[in-house]
């Protein structure tokens, strides 16, 4: 038998022991009455009857190729499956996407990640009740609005990135395709949104900044080959293609009585498709947006980014994954649940790459830049170290932690992250340092460490400095900062005879979500001032003194201890003649990133709580 009938063969075979076996290709009419005559008056041999039947199926295999060919636009459905259901796996194979339910072991697995075993009430009524939408205040409508206090985090990651595609995505420029690894050196040396009158952005503007940021952040969770988008499966399984559930009274009637309170719960209601093209995908988000803009919306996008990520990689993450993503007793969403959105990662720890504790064990961090960045007023308070990957974005947007809440800082020009020559050099010097920092942030690092630096950075020291340095045996970073500005520019050092390195100026904007009485936006009746609820956004100057000769910095550093908050804000004030200095919790979150900055505004203080 030839291969190609051999082959056909094999196709029949198969398709003979489907559930509907293939139609035997029909004769013409005339073949037909001589084979009824044959068959009518001879009785075939085993032999014979088997080549006819080998050659009906081949046949019938043949036939079903030509068939297929000519019906290519129409996918056979696996499984016996017809009418509606048909049409629409059909549709899910058509647009290059999967779509099913997870398992109930999945659903347990998802919901002990998140929750862990003894989760409150209150706490799933918070991450139950969070929609994904937008503030309908005009000062502040490029901003999502929280009610809740848990899926903070979840929020302020995804409003980052739409910052990021409102103000730095013009028409000639599409960040999407400027290569991650490039960092600020691919931007122009000034690239800035033109007004900050954001009251001015059309409703389709936001609409597109918000699709394409979620398709971002899930692709970033699936290193860039999928994206997973968790829907409910009790708004029906076709939402692309049903304009039904368009109407935002529909989906919440829909909602009425749903509660999610085991991995069981989740089961029965979620339903999830893998995209793994992000024209789909993006298709796929603008369907299922009025979804993401109810009560649920921020639960499904983390469940979506966690899918796209994959749950046994989240786990592998973790430093501890015996604990659950949303911590207790508050419900806030973990360190984890913030990189996982910031860089695709659900590591626990802000630290660029990871750290060596010996034994085979490493905590870790960062791995790689990231499109906007964070800050954290931990870091102000000594309880962790930022590393460069996050306080140095691509985009000059950050997500600010507080103890207890998320909230986002941004810039309207690219070039308050320029950084000129002596600048560079103290970002390669302090790089160098911290990457042989395992204190855990503490500032210091061994003598082997040390001469490491040296050689890397190139800084040639006396030797009565290096002896000085290396006696204790362990280097600290500040009494290493005080050689190296000491040290002239030729050895490596920063010392600068004129002595002033420029000082900044310049606009930052502070936008916390959650909805706040706002005294300077209180409205007048018959009642008196009544406080406007709403979210927060607050312009900030800030000034960023000229460096520290070597003089100033002996200064300073022999009367820190005696030194008041005030005291140290007359000093900059002598050194650099700033604007009038005014303090909130935020500008300690400022300073891990510009040191000694300065910063006043208008009305309220700037919230992180």
């Amino acid at each position: 038998m030839a291969d190609h009938e051999e082959e056909d063969f094999q196709m029949a075979i198969r398709m003979s022991m489907q559930h509907s076996p293939p139609e035997p290709k029909r004769s013409k009419p005339r073949d037909a009455a001589i084979s009824g005559v044959v068959l009518g008056s001879l009785e075939e041999s085993p032999e014979a009857k088997s080549r006819r039947s080998q050659r009906e199926l081949m046949a019938a295999a043949a036939e079903k190729r030509m068939m297929a060919a000519k019906n290519a636009s129409s996918p056979v459905v696996k499984g016996g499956k017809s009418g509606e259901a048909g049409r629409k796996e059909v549709s899910c194979l058509e647009s290059g996407n999967l779509s099913k339910e997870l398992s109930l072991e999945e659903a347990d697995q998802l919901f002990f990640m998140v929750f862990g075993n003894e989760v409150s009430n209150s706490v799933l009524a918070q991450w139950s009740n969070q929609g994904i939408r937008f503030s309908s205040d005009p000062e502040t409508s490029m901003g999502l609005v929280q009610h809740e206090g848990g899926p903070c985090g979840v929020l302020a990651a995804i409003q980052a990135f739409v910052l990021k595609y409102i103000l730095f995505h013009g028409e000639s420029k599409d960040v999407t395709t400027m290569p991650h690894n490039q960092g600020l050196s691919a931007l122009s040396k000034s690239q800035s949104f033109p007004s900050n009158d954001f009251s001015s952005l059309s409703e389709d503007v936001k609409a597109r900044a918000l699709i394409r940021s979620m398709c971002e952040i899930l692709f970033l969770c699936g290193s860039s080959r999928k994206a997973v988008i968790a829907t409910l499966s009790v708004l029906g399984n076709d939402n692309q293609h049903s304009k039904g559930i368009s109407d935002d009274e529909a989906i919440a009637k829909e909602l009425e009585g749903l509660s999610i309170e085991s991995g069981l719960d989740l089961q029965k209601v979620l339903r999830v498709e893998t995209y793994t093209s992000q024209t789909s995908a993006l298709q796929g988000l603008e369907a299922m947006i009025p979804v993401y803009q109810s009560r649920m919306g921020a639960l499904l996008f983390l469940i979506s980014a966690l899918l796209s990520r994959g749950l046994n990689l989240v786990q592998a993450d973790r430093d501890d994954p015996s604990l659950p993503l949303v911590t207790a007793p508050f419900g806030h969403a973990s360190q984890e649940i913030v990189n996982l959105l910031l860089g695709g990662e659900a590591v626990p720890n802000v630290f660029d790459g990871r750290m060596d504790l010996g034994g085979g064990m490493f905590l870790k961090g960062i791995s790689r830049h990231v499109e906007v960045g964070f800050l954290t007023l931990l870091e102000s308070l000594n309880f962790c170290k930022v590393g460069q990957y996050l306080k140095c974005p691509k985009w000059p947007i950050w997500v600010v932690g507080s103890e207890s809440h998320y909230t986002v800082l941004f810039a309207l020009d690219t070039s308050v992250q320029n950084e000129n020559e002596l600048e560079e050099r103290e970002s390669q010097i302090h790089k160098a340092f911290d990457a042989q920092d395992q204190s855990g942030g503490g500032g210091f690092i061994s003598v082997e460490g040390f001469h490491h630096v040296l050689r890397e950075t190139n800084v040639k020291l006396p030797q009565e400095k290096l002896e000085h340095l290396c006696s204790t045996g362990f280097i600290v970073w500040s009494e290493f900062w005080q050689v190296i500005l000491e040290l002239d520019k030729s050895l490596g050092g920063l010392k600068d005879s004129s002595g002033c390195m420029g000082r900044k100026v310049f606009d930052l904007y502070h936008f916390n979500g959650i909805a706040k009485s706002d005294l300077n936006g209180s409205q007048v009746n018959t009642g008196g001032d009544i406080p406007l609820q709403r979210p927060r956004l607050t312009k900030l100057r800030v000034s960023v003194p000229p460096r520290w000769t070597p003089e100033e910095f002996m200064a300073d550093v022999s009367g820190s201890s005696a030194s008041s908050a005030n005291e140290s804000g007359a000093k900059d004030s002598e050194v650099s003649k700033p604007e009038p200095s005014q303090h909130a919790p935020l500008v300690d979150c400022i300073r891990t990133r510009w040191p000694r900055a300065v910063c006043s505004w208008l009305g309220d203080p700037p919230s992180i709580v």
